[in-house]
């Protein structure tokens, strides 16, 4: 239903939708709400979506009080902005106080694309991972999204979605059987020789490289970790119990991310040799997405790499 469409305009007609059911639901921009795909939400709510201006933290600061009067606050910008840049204002205005507001992040890591190494969030799952109470979901595709977003309107807390602005190259969770549940990862491909752990655009590219695994004998595990904190270490490790060993696979600093999240359950349950696809603790730059996949060595053809490296640590 949504594989042609780009994921912001998903997010914005869910929202629209929720905002016309549910009055106390807000949407907070900081002048990026044509960038985010939200302005048509200022059109038809001017008195519940508004815009801030280039002032994150104020931005933050205001949902945080909404929230304190029930109202169910959604903020917009750009990953870096919504997370280092409001750091403090997550973790204490909105964390620490337990308000119930969703920090939507657009454009993640490489995503970011000409904008280069500024607006580039190799760092902002590791931000939010050490802020007490915060759950982090980063969908895969446009009907993902749309499954998920019911669960979190009633998810009571502060949640930071990492959103891919544009449409994905290719859907995977399409099939109207399909049933989310935000605190369990998705088994896309059953495997037994090595798990290869993925989220965001790098679950598209963890799928192509179990087929190109397969066509040399290897049998990949894919799961898709919609969900990066609280991980669900349950299905991990049953996994990695099966395949002895692992690849994580994400548009993030290898740093704090989807790999140490997981690095950390295996550490304190079941050890397995691991190698980590990523952004190898380096800021980003300017390029579009085909050369900078390349450039920091996230392609299928190198987590298949990666999968046999560490099939043969085992």
């Amino acid at each position: 239903m949504y594989e042609t469409m780009e994921m912001r305009a998903v997010l914005a007609g869910l929202l629209k939708e929720e905002m016309r059911r549910d009055e106390t639901v807000m949407v907070l921009d900081a002048d990026l709400a044509r960038a985010n795909g939200t302005l048509g939400l200022q059109q038809e709510f001017p008195e519940r979506a508004l815009d801030v201006g280039i002032a994150e933290a104020n931005m933050a600061c205001i949902a945080a009080g909404l929230s304190s009067y029930g109202f169910k606050p959604f903020i917009f910008s750009f990953c870096p902005f919504v997370t280092r840049r409001i750091c403090d204002q997550a973790a204490i205005s909105i964390a620490y106080a337990k308000r119930n507001v969703k920090i939507v992040g657009t454009d993640p890591g490489i995503s970011a694309e000409l904008n280069g190494g500024t607006h580039m969030s190799v760092e902002d799952v590791g931000v939010m991972r050490s802020i007490p109470g915060m759950v982090i979901f980063e969908p895969v595709d446009g009907d993902q999204l749309a499954k998920a977003m019911p669960e979190i309107f009633a998810y009571e807390g502060p949640v930071y979605i990492r959103l891919f602005r544009k449409a994905p190259a290719q859907s995977y969770f399409t099939d109207p059987e399909y049933r989310f549940q935000l605190m369990k990862a998705d088994v896309m491909r059953a495997g037994t020789d090595v798990t290869l752990f993925a989220t965001g655009i790098e679950a598209g590219e963890a799928m192509k490289a179990a087929a190109l695994l397969e066509k040399e004998g290897t049998s990949a595990e894919v799961i898709n970790v919609h969900t990066l904190k609280p991980v669900d270490t349950e299905t991990a490790i049953a996994s990695v119990r099966k395949t002895g060993c692992a690849v994580s696979c994400e548009n993030h600093n290898v740093v704090g991310g989807l790999g140490s999240a997981l690095a950390e359950a295996f550490a304190r349950e079941y050890p397995v040799p691991m190698e980590y696809i990523g952004i190898q603790d380096h800021f980003g730059e300017v390029g579009r997405m085909p050369f900078l996949m390349e450039k920091f060595r996230m392609r299928a053809e190198d987590i298949a790499a990666a999968a046999k490296k560490v099939i043969a640590k085992k």
